[in-house]
């Protein structure tokens, strides 16, 4: 019943999805020169051979791919990745290796989806986490293209959710040969929502290599702070900002010349941030961290933050709700803290703390005098990097299990013509 009401409401609403995306466009969340992409219209050609499509929500997804995407390529099969953000699309412009594609994936209406497959005609399908779409994924089962779910995550909140349209979630999770999720809880939450053949191998969040990094510019800032003590906030949401300041100021007295960075999740709140912290200094204004606070409001620029500081706050895990990825610091070996509200992580957070990969805060004051404990003792400092190092290397072996259960459909593909 829903199914049809949805796909029905996505053939008689097309002129209001229209004004939609048009809107999304004038404020810089579609990309205006490939538009068309949006609509199924493509914008490069289909490779001959044997091709696999990836799917990625956004930026996060996506990066989470790339090492799957490397191994993929690796064994002559071709590879089509499509994300539905701009700011996927221009960080996977730098990252995506050389011979795969990225297009826009088209919006949900089913003359869209039919074109776009019409096109692309994969012939193995890998759908990331949970940006699940109706029409597109039952118009791949409708032509019995293989599609397998990677990295599915379902939070215990999402399961409460799609518990009150149980048909209309399991009939989408049917239509998956394969469940993998990011976690057993996922997998089982899968399951309960009726995935088939639902398991965990690994987490490919853990299997991507380390945030890539300017070496030049990372010596260039080390030679301008010197000696001086720091710390990084990282991917931090609105209201934490407010609150780093407060933890910067209460460890001035032990600090006099600490410095505090801070590197917002969106970054074009550089200038809201500095209207509330007037005192910082914004990189995107070409400023260098000369003073106390320092908010590096740019893109892409967390792999050279988490090698220049060796503490690392990750935010959306005190003011806001959800946290951000602990992993990617603790592989660069940085000693990581986060607060109390880390639950899109359930699995990895209780890991690290018992590994003693990760400090946890309660609240501004122990975030004060975590960071405060660790700016004062160089040799608590260096067991709480190691620690992070060591844990974040014992879980990277997730994309050979991941591999090795993509075998069969594989295997499948090499032996086409």
């Amino acid at each position: 019943m829903i199914h049809g009401l949805y796909r029905a409401a996505s053939h008689v609403l097309g002129p209001l999805i229209s004004v939609y995306l048009n809107r999304r466009m004038a404020r810089g969340k579609e990309d205006p020169a490939r538009f068309p992409e949006r609509m199924g219209i493509a914008g490069a050609a289909r490779p001959d051979g044997a091709l696999v499509w990836l799917h990625g929500a956004s930026v996060g997804e996506c990066l989470s791919l790339l090492p799957l995407i490397e191994r993929l390529l690796a064994r002559g099969l071709k590879v089509l990745l499509t994300s539905g953000t701009v700011t996927s699309a221009q960080m996977m412009a730098e990252r995506l290796p050389p011979g795969a594609i990225h297009q826009f994936v088209p919006v949900d209406r089913p003359a869209w989806v039919r074109r776009f497959l019409d096109h692309w005609r994969p012939d193995l399908v890998l759908w990331a986490e949970s940006d699940f779409w109706p029409n597109i994924l039952a118009e791949i089962s409708r032509r019995k293209v293989p599609l397998i779910l990677i990295q599915g995550r379902v939070s215990p909140r999402s399961l409460d959710g799609w518990k009150k349209a149980p048909g209309f979630i399991a009939t989408m999770l049917g239509r998956f040969d394969l469940c993998l999720g990011q976690t057993p809880g996922d997998a089982d939450r899968l399951r309960q929502l009726g995935g088939r053949d639902c398991r965990s191998v690994g987490n490919l969040k853990q299997a991507v290599p380390p945030l890539p990094c300017d070496i030049d510019e990372l010596e260039r800032l080390r030679r301008i702070i010197g000696s001086r003590p720091l710390w990084l906030a990282a991917s931090t949401h609105a209201g934490e900002e407010a609150l780093v300041a407060r933890v910067h100021q209460a460890l001035l007295g032990r600090f006099p010349d600490l410095l505090t960075v801070i590197v917002p999740r969106h970054p074009h709140r550089g200038a809201e941030i500095q209207n509330d912290l007037p005192d910082c200094r914004l990189r995107s204004a070409g400023d260098d961290p000369l003073g106390g606070l320092y908010v590096a409001d740019t893109m892409g620029e967390l792999g050279l933050f988490f090698r220049l500081c060796p503490i690392v706050f990750m935010g959306k895990s005190l003011g806001a709700e959800g946290g951000q990825n602990p992993f990617e610091p603790a592989r660069l070996g940085a000693a990581v803290l986060f607060g109390p509200r880390m639950s899109n992580f359930p699995d990895m957070v209780p890991s690290m703390l018992a590994a003693g990969a990760a400090i946890q805060v309660a609240d501004e004051v122990e975030l004060a005098g975590a960071v405060g404990g660790l700016l004062s003792d160089p040799h608590a400092l260096a067991w709480q990097r190691g620690a992070a190092q060591i844990w974040s290397d014992s879980e990277a072996d997730a994309l050979d299990a991941v591999m090795r259960t993509l075998s069969p459909w594989l295997e499948a593909l090499d032996a086409s013509p």
